[in-house]
C-alpha cells in the first residue's frame, strides 16, 4: 500500500475513532444527568463560576461559551450515532473509503462552520477575566491538559 494512502486511512480511522470517543462521552456525561443537557450546562457552569469567582456579566459570558460548545457537539453528531456511523464504514469485506470521507467531510464542516462562534464566544469569556482569574484558568489547563497526568 503506498504510505500516502495508509497515513491518510489510518487519519479518517483516527478521527472517526475520536470522533466516537467524543460522542460517547458526550453521551454518558448526559445520561449520568438524565438526558437533561440543559441542566448538566447548568451545573457545570455553577462549578467552573464557584472556582473562579466569577461576577454576574463573566457567569453570563460562560453560560453563552457553554452553549455554543453544546451547539458544536450537536453539530457534530448530526443527529446520528457516532459509533454507528464509525461500524458502518468496516460493515462490508473492504472498508467504505467514500464513506469515511464523506464522515470526515461532514464533521470537518460542522467543525469549520460552528468554530467562529465558539472562538468568538470563548474569547469574550476569557478577555473579560481578570488577570488572576486568567492565571487559574492557565493552571487548570495546565493540569488537565495532559490528559489528567500532572506534572
Amino acid at each position: 500500500m503506498r504510505s500516502w494512502f495508509r497515513r491518510s486511512l489510518f487519519g479518517v480511522a483516527g478521527l472517526a475513532l475520536v470522533a466516537a470517543s467524543v460522542g460517547g462521552c458526550a453521551y454518558q456525561r448526559e445520561r449520568d444527568w438524565h438526558g437533561n443537557p440543559a441542566e448538566f450546562r447548568a451545573k457545570m457552569v455553577e462549578r467552573v463560576s464557584s472556582k473562579l469567582d466569577l461576577d454576574t456579566a463573566q457567569k453570563q459570558k460562560l453560560s453563552v461559551l457553554a452553549e455554543k460548545l453544546q451547539a458544536q457537539r450537536e453539530a457534530m453528531r448530526a443527529g446520528s450515532d457516532p459509533r454507528a456511523q464509525f461500524r458502518q464504514l468496516f460493515a462490508g469485506d473492504k472498508l467504505d473509503q467514500a464513506g469515511a470521507q464523506r464522515l470526515v467531510d461532514e464533521k470537518t464542516a460542522a467543525v469549520k462552520g460552528g468554530s467562529p462562534e465558539v472562538i468568538a464566544a470563548a474569547a469574550d469569556f476569557f478577555d473579560n477575566l481578570r488577570p488572576d482569574q486568567q492565571q487559574k484558568v492557565r493552571e487548570f489547563m495546565d493540569r488537565r491538559g495532559r490528559w489528567g497526568r500532572h506534572g
